[in-house]
């Protein structure tokens, strides 16, 4: 047995949408204890979370030494995924090193940093690629792997956009209804994305904690396939028969599109969100304002929502047939889980059975927490 086999694991990001499948697969078997850190215990993601066996919750934030040391003590594994949305590329820098260095002052044995790829350094460094959810993640993901240690494992869990955001609201590749075709309106020209379904990722997290001697110092990169949005939009029509199609547009159509009309009603359809939670998002969201919603706006270093995903768009728009920027080695994804889903026309097959996909276009449910707090909260 490796000397960094865990029992009981402090979880940051177990509200969110990755963090929900990841705890359901750590616990189901109660072969792992989880202790999930969340600045309201009353929300209802926690409230579900915590009926699960083998789950507590701690009431705390990811930007405080005290709430952090609280975690990890008593814990021998972690897993930590920042909200990037949150706190801001710069913050999660800090905190994302902070944490790590904490973990292994208490006696952690292993830890999975929740990740994305660091496109800059990817992309050669070109700032066309500059994306600072990304590149924010990548970096404390390198210098977490640049600082082993013979005292704590460490590995990578590295992600991309969900696929479930093509059928959610508030994301920033939510389909609209036009003419009675769902439609894609996206500026990925016939570029590639690596998406990743969330069905999958507690099984990707689970094997790291199961097989942690393997696991020590790897970047696990995960995908689905790298999709074009033609692509989505002709599997979205062979599992329901019903019409969609993908659009390519400009930069500029794209992001004018996030303070229209439709946008609007997203937000006040929305039942999660609250009344006032709805104004002030619905009437006052602007592409201008920082892409994560405690940054500092005056501060230098923080990126505007349209410079952020300008740099995210060119990433896919580089990547296509995993031969550009962003890559994924399949096979070892095969290997590690045989099963996951592996197509696009896949993924809606098994969503389709949960219920009619097309009554679902027009009653999306909020996947990313972002989306349903109405980009709110303190760190």
């Amino acid at each position: 047995m490796s000397s960094f086999q865990v029992s009981k694991i402090f979880m940051i990001g177990g509200t969110g949408a990755q963090g929900l499948p990841i705890v359901r697969e750590l616990v189901k078997d109660r072969r792992y204890d989880v202790r999930i850190l969340t600045r309201n215990p009353n929300s209802r993601r926690a409230k579900e979370l915590a009926e699960l066996p083998g789950v507590e919750l701690l009431q705390g934030t990811f930007a405080s030494e005290d709430d952090l040391t609280s975690g990890f003590t008593g814990c021998d594994g972690a897993f930590v995924n920042i909200d990037g949305f949150n706190c801001g590329e710069k913050s999660e820098l800090f905190w994302g090193i902070r944490a790590y260095e904490i973990a292994l002052s208490v006696g952690v044995k292993f830890y999975v940093w929740g990740n994305l790829d660091y496109g800059l350094k990817k992309a050669d460094w070109d700032p066309k690629y500059r994306c600072g959810h990304y590149d924010g993640k990548g970096r404390v993901g390198e210098w977490i792997l640049q600082h082993a240690t013979p005292h704590m494992g460490a590995a990578l869990f590295t992600t991309g956009p969900y696929i479930d955001m093509a059928l959610s609201p508030l994301t920033i590749m939510t389909p609209r209804l036009i003419d009675g075709v769902l439609t894609w309106s996206l500026p990925l020209g016939d570029g590639e994305v690596a998406h990743v379904a969330l069905s999958d990722c507690g099984v990707y997290v689970r094997w790291l904690f199961d097989n942690p001697g393997r696991a020590n110092g790897m970047d696990l990169e995960v995908a689905i396939a790298h999709i074009s949005y033609s692509e989505m939009a002709t599997a979205f029509e062979k599992v329901t028969g019903r019409p969609a199609r993908y659009v390519d547009v400009p930069f500029g159509e794209y992001f004018k599109a996030f303070s229209g009309h439709e946008s609007f009603m997203s937000v006040l359809k929305n039942p999660h969100m609250g009344l006032m939670s709805k104004l002030r998002f619905g009437f006052g969201f602007s592409t201008k304002q920082p892409s994560s919603y405690n940054a500092d706006p005056a501060d230098p270093a923080t990126l505007s929502f349209e410079t952020n995903f300008i740099g995210f768009w060119n990433l896919w728009r580089a990547s296509k047939g995993n031969k550009g920027v962003m890559r994924r080695d399949y096979e070892l994804l095969d290997e590690i889980h045989p099963n996951r889903i592996k197509s696009a026309e896949e993924w809606f097959r098994k969503e389709a059975e949960q219920g009619d996909l097309w009554e679902r276009v027009s009653k999306m449910a909020p996947i990313l927490k972002w989306s349903e707090d109405g980009a709110k909260g303190t760190i």
